[in-house]
């Protein structure tokens, strides 16, 4: 056992969430020990995954990273604020702070850790040193990750699996950091995924989230590239258990053809769906540099709500972005009502370095773009109350979940593996096939059963559950 614990903490997207469990799974290999940030000492490690779509994302990744200093951890920083925001990271002075830019390294330092057999804080320069020197500064000579090599086989965090598929962006939104940090779309070839996600599914896990920057714009490598409904047609026909649930999609006429509403209605493809909407208004869709208009978005949900019976529909929406006026957020706010979106993701919009959009004319103030957000957040409230509502009184599949998203910044920086299944009994959390988030009482038979995360039983939804954290109470069906 070595003398020093690790930790991990992770801010923005399931891309960010699915690259933490593959360095976790690295430095477990090697016999380190996980635990949460609570836990750590003097001399112990963390790392933190950084994310930096927000301003607020950025300042919640100081902040923790001032909290583990203060605790005498020796930090990690990776992620796309560590790639963007050299300058302000390292500004927080301390010597045992590394920033580590090409994420992938991460997973080769375990074990160049345990083979130098010393307390992190007196190598890590060093490895740093060595790790610049062989893979250069440009992205053609490695100072980008090897995006493909995050593949865990287990997951300490996530109770459901996650499957990369693409990464980069080939957009230019005006709003978005994202492609400057993480570059150009690259896709994973067909055959490898097909290959990983059999090795999930012989494994036991029942559902895997298909993730990346930007999904629909999967293109397989080689002279006849396929796109993401081909992928999904593959990927079905050489797995027979495993569901398939979609991470987030942008309502591009383009991508979201027929053939992709086609391969929707497979009964393994979960029904639920995220869509990259941003704005209601035309205007402002076309001031971001966003690929579609306001009827392509209506239009893509009719067509979701065609090939699912009443599916999950979620969106992502920004308020505030420059120019903004009282009457486009008036058409975002109609657009969301119109749609019924269970969920609406909303923030306000944040000026960026390095995009168009942070010197564009027009700058909404943050109290206007918070009262705006205000608006759409009990818009979503209520959207959320009615769709589980609609679903009242249902036997739906669900999948048991841990007590918490254990290291992805929503409440925990990492977690032992122990404390994944300290919620049994007598109720558990689990999610349904259609994203109800449930707090559920086992079958009267079953009162001291453990159900194992990651399992799928069958289970009644019987009331609404006032909260955050849960939607409704269920009950396992036999």
């Amino acid at each position: 056992m070595y003398p020093y614990a690790v930790s991990f903490f992770t801010l923005g997207c399931k891309l960010n969430q699915l690259e933490t469990e593959a360095i976790a799974e690295a430095f477990r290999e090697q016999g380190f020990p996980v635990r949460s940030w609570q836990e750590l000492g003097r001399g112990d490690l963390s790392i933190v995954n950084t994310c930096t779509v927000t301003s607020r994302a950025e300042q919640k990744a100081r902040r923790i990273i001032r909290l583990l200093l203060g605790r005498g951890s020796t930090v990690l920083i990776t992620g796309c604020y560590a790639r963007l925001g050299e300058a302000e990271l390292s500004g927080l002075g301390a010597e045992n702070l590394f920033l580590v830019p090409p994420k992938d390294a991460l997973l080769d330092l375990p074990r160049f850790l345990a083979d130098a057999g010393e307390s992190p804080d007196t190598i890590l320069s060093r490895w740093l040193e060595e790790q610049v020197r062989s893979r250069g500064t440009r992205r053609d000579a490695g100072i980008f990750p090897d995006a493909f090599r995050f593949n865990p086989r287990t997951f300490l965090f996530h109770s459901r699996a996650f499957l990369k598929i693409q990464d980069g962006c080939d957009r230019s939104c005006a709003y978005c950091r994202v492609p400057l940090a993480r570059g150009k779309s690259i896709s994973l070839g067909t055959t490898e995924l097909r290959s990983r996600l059999k090795a999930l599914e012989d494994r036991g896990i029942p559902e895997a989230v298909l993730t990346g920057v930007n999904i629909c714009q999967y293109r397989s490598p080689g002279d006849k590239p396929v796109g993401l409904p081909a992928l999904l047609r593959i990927l079905l026909e050489h797995t027979g258990r495993i569901a398939l649930r979609l991470s987030s999609i942008e309502p591009e006429p383009a991508v979201l053809t027929d053939e992709f509403f086609q391969i929707l209605s497979h009964p393994r493809i979960r029904p639920h769906f995220h869509l990259s909407v941003q704005s209601g208004s035309n205007r402002i869709l076309s001031a971001m540099g966003r690929p579609y208009l306001v009827n392509d978005i209506v239009s893509v949900a009719e067509r979701l709500r065609q090939v699912k019976e009443d599916p999950f529909l979620a969106c992502d929406m920004i308020t505030g972005f420059p120019g903004e006026t009282g009457g486009d957020f008036r058409s975002s706010a109609a657009l969301c009502r119109d749609l019924g979106f269970a969920a609406i993701h909303g923030f306000p919009y944040s000026k960026r370095s390095g995009t168009r959009a942070a010197v564009m004319r027009d700058q909404v103030s943050r109290g206007t773009a918070g009262k705006r957000l205000a608006v759409l957040l009990e818009l979503s409230r209520q959207g959320r109350q009615d769709y589980v509502g609609r679903w009242l009184g249902r036997i739906v599949g669900a999948v048991v979940e841990s007590k918490r998203s254990e290291g992805t910044g929503k409440n925990s920086a990492g977690s032992s593996p122990a404390e994944k299944t300290d919620f049994f009994p007598p109720v558990f959390p689990a999610l349904t096939d259609n994203y109800i988030r449930l707090l559920v009482s086992p079958a009267p038979d079953d009162f001291s059963v453990r159900p194992r995360p990651g399992s799928i039983l069958n289970c009644s939804i019987q009331a609404h559950l006032p909260g955050k954290d849960f939607d409704a109470w269920g009950k396992v069906v036999r």
